[in-house]
Parts: C-alpha cells; structure tokens; sequence
C-alpha cells in the first residue's frame, strides 16, 4: 500500500491533531509515474566571505548587489569584494528602494540616499521627520512617519514640503509600511490597507483610490512584500487573530491553514512586528517565505494551484527539530540567489548542489498522514523509501532514521537505514519488520544533508490483524 506523505499528523497535549509540514523538504507537484509529488531536498547555503556587521537587507541596483551590515552599506561585486560606502546607522531591517539616480535606504528612523558620483548622504529635511518606510514612485521618493503619507520634491530629492503631506485616513490605525504594485502606491495600515495613484496637483500629488480599500492590516513595516503581482502579508482587521493573507482585487485572501495559524499565535504581537516576509520566484516556483525567529515558513503558489490545496513546508538550520533559518534578504544577482545571514556577518548564495548550511550538516525530516485499518490493527512487514539515491556527499554513507507513534505524541525507538554511497543509484530503502498497530499509527523519517535525497513515494508490505 501507498503511504501518503506531503503532511504528516501529529497530536497535541490540548487534545487536538495538527499538521506536521515537511522540514527542509520541499514538496513538488508531479506526475512521475510513481506518485503524484515528491520531495526534493531544500537549497543548501554557500559561504562566499564576510562584512562589517549582521545583514540587515539588499537590493540589486545597476548591475550591484548592496546590503546594509551592522551600520554600514555595502557593495559586493560578483567577486564578493565588499566595499563600505558609508554608515546608515542603527540596528533591525531596513528598506531598499531606488530612482534613475538614487539608492534610498531607509534605517535608524532616518533616509539616506547614494549616488556613486555624490556619495551616502542623509537627507536632514527637519519637514522629513521620522521615517517608517519608503518607496519610489513617479519621480518622488514617498515615506511615512505612521502618520503623514510624505514625498520628496521632484527636482531635489533631499527636500520636502510640509504642504505636500497626504494621509491614510479611513481607520485611525498607524501607518506600518508602503509598498507599490502596478505604479500604484499601497498604504498598509494596522487593520487597513489604502491604495493611491498619482493625479498631479500642487499639492500632495497622490489621490485615494475610493474602492480598493482593504479591510485588513498588516502588523509590522517587513511583515508584507509584493507577491505574485499582489501583496501577501502578515496581520488581520480589527478584533482578528493574526493570518496570512493575500490581497485580490479591493479583498484579503487567506492563505494560511489552521495550522499556520496556529504557529503564528505561538508569538505576541511585538514579536510577529519584526517578523521578514519575502518572496522568491525561481524555476517555476513562487515561494512566500515567513522568517519567524525559530523557523521559517514556506507558502508554495504554484504548487498550491497544481495540488488544489494549500502547500507549505519549513526551512531550519537544525540537525534535529526547530532552529533560526539562517538565509535572508534572498536578492537575484550574479546569476545566483544571494543571502546574508541573520546570525553572523557571512553573506553568501542558495545551491542546490547541497543542503548543508555555511558549511555544516543539517538536517531533515517529514511524517506520514495517520493509518488507520478501522481498528483492525495491522502488521508492518516492511517499509520502503521509494527515493533517487547516490547522490551523497563523495565519501559518505548517510544514514536515514524512522520511527512511529500510536497516539501522536511519544514516539518508538528509531530505525536506521544507509543511503548509500555516491553512485550507488539501485540502492532501497527499506525497514524490515516495523512492529504492529492496534489501532492507528503514524511514521516519521528524518536524515542529514549529506543524503542529498528526493523521496517520491513511501511503500507499506502490511498484514491486517485477524479478527
């Protein structure tokens, strides 16, 4: 019998299943001819060198990739020679923007803008006040102070106006970000979410788009991103628990399951406030990736509408269980995916040649749906790993670990299996002899990278229990 395993199941001390999402696993919609999806093993991170500081954020801008580490902006060319700019000071994400002239970055509460003829200069308009956010659109470089919608003049990016201010005003709820889609200028409010189109004028030049209000917020300035043409992002309205959410025309989608819901509460709102959405298209895939600080969450689009049912699955830097996954700020440049890391001053890019990250084995693991046999019971004879193998890291035999449980919770004694070495492609994976179940059961598999495994499907050799 075939085994279902894109979700696994679990069971919780309040007495209720959950779902259990592959880690380190990324599932893929296919027909094969031996199922209908695999799992192939997420990107691994390759180390290219070090910076001032901590990665802070990125963009790509001219052919270069800048970050800001620790205070300082960088650039790092495709040689992964770092060159410091300047300092923007302070410490948390900042935001990237950029005109035909100018990099913006907004940081520490302050604007900064680089030109490489000028330099990093600051923009100390005292008309400017604290900015939240920013973003560049139709010549004027517009930010928020949670307040005020404000926007720079055309012809002196460092000056501002204090009579060209706009505001959000349908809720009285603060400004948390901006973001813009289709030249279009998104105010994403706490509960609300406003959209604003250039009209012109002497004035503040941008005009409320009446209709496409959206009746939900998001809940901190990188808790959002443009996705799919559209804005996902972290929050909710007023008097709601917070989701996922995706906007469609002038509504908010959801896109979270019960389950992602429910790891969302695990945090409190200051919490989820400093929380990175971002997002990644790359071979077909559209991934909506969720950094919460002990794992990160990943919304899978494209196979999402291929399964006709929500795909996510996680990302860690663990051997074993949760862990902080130590890839942000993905930018395309050079031809590569580039990262920089959230607990060290390491930069480097995704490969998936590999799975370990910066250097060091890691781990990954998936679970299977529950068995049940309507109480019947049945005896495992045999398991089997339907699975692309040799492809090992040169010199290594992995091991591969299983184990079930019969009420979701407590887990049997792990089973080992070698993956077999490099080149060994007719290798199986199989458990002889896998115990019994009185009523229902679910298994587990776990492994390292240096398997650089794809499972496409999970055999079962069983007998049911006599009568």
């Amino acid at each position: 019998m075939q085994i279902p395993i894109l979700n696994g199941i679990y069971t919780s001390t309040a007495g209720d299943f959950r779902v259990e999402y592959p880690r380190n696993m990324v599932p893929v919609i296919l027909q094969s001819g031996i199922s209908d999806g695999y799992f192939r093993p997420a990107d691994g991170i390759v180390s290219l060198g070090t910076g001032p500081g901590i990665d802070r954020g990125a963009i790509e801008w001219q052919g270069l990739l800048y970050r800001v580490m620790g205070a300082s902006l960088v650039s790092i060319s495709s040689t992964s020679i770092v060159t410091v700019i300047g300092n923007v000071g302070g410490t948390g994400q900042v935001t990237f923007d950029y005109s035909f002239d100018y990099l913006a970055i907004a940081s520490n509460g302050n604007l900064f803008l680089y030109r490489p003829s000028t330099g990093l200069q600051q923009v100390t308009d005292p008309d400017l006040g604290t900015v939240v956010d920013v973003v560049w659109v139709d010549g004027y470089f517009m930010t928020t102070d949670g307040e005020f919608l404000i926007v720079t003049e055309l012809n002196n990016p460092f000056a501002v106006n204090p009579l060209k201010y706009g505001s959000s005003e349908a809720d009285p709820d603060p400004i948390v970000a901006l973001l813009k889609v289709r030249n279009e200028v998104y105010a994403l409010n706490r509960h609300t979410i406003e959209v604003f189109d250039n009209v012109g004028g002497s004035l503040f030049p941008f005009q409320r788009v009446e209709g496409a209000q959206v009746q939900r917020g998001t809940i901190g300035t990188r808790t959002c991103c443009v996705f799919m043409e559209s804005i996902a992002f972290i929050g909710g309205g007023r008097n709601e628990a917070p989701s996922v959410w995706l906007i469609s025309g002038s509504n908010a989608q959801r896109i979270a399951t019960r389950e992602v819901d429910l790891l969302l509460t695990q945090f409190t709102e200051e919490q989820l406030s400093s929380v990175l959405v971002e997002a990644r298209v790359d071979n077909g895939y559209r991934h909506l990736y969720i950094h919460l600080p002990n794992q990160t969450l990943v919304f899978d689009a494209a196979a999402t509408t291929l399964a006709g049912a929500p795909i996510w699955f996680t990302l860690a830097t663990s051997l074993v269980g949760d862990g902080q996954y130590r890839a942000r700020n993905l930018v395309w440049a050079y031809n590569r995916w580039n990262v920089g890391d959230p607990a060290s001053t390491a930069f480097g890019y995704l490969s998936d040649s590999l799975s370990s990250h910066w250097g060091v084995l890691n781990g990954w693991e998936f679970a299977t749906i529950i068995l049940y046999n309507e109480s019947r019971g049945l005896v495992f004879h045999e398991l089997e790993l339907i699975s692309l193998t040799g492809n090992s890291i040169f010199g290594t035999d992995p091991s591969i670990w299983t184990s079930y449980t019969e009420d979701g919770l407590t887990w049997g004694q792990e089973r080992v299996c070698k993956a077999g070495m490099t080149g060994v492609r007719g290798k199986r994976l199989s458990w002889l002899q896998q115990g019994r179940m009185r009523q229902w059961r679910a298994q587990k598999f776990r492994g390292t990278s240096d398997a650089q495994l794809s499972v496409a499907r999970l055999e079962a050799r069983v007998e049911p229990l006599a009568v």
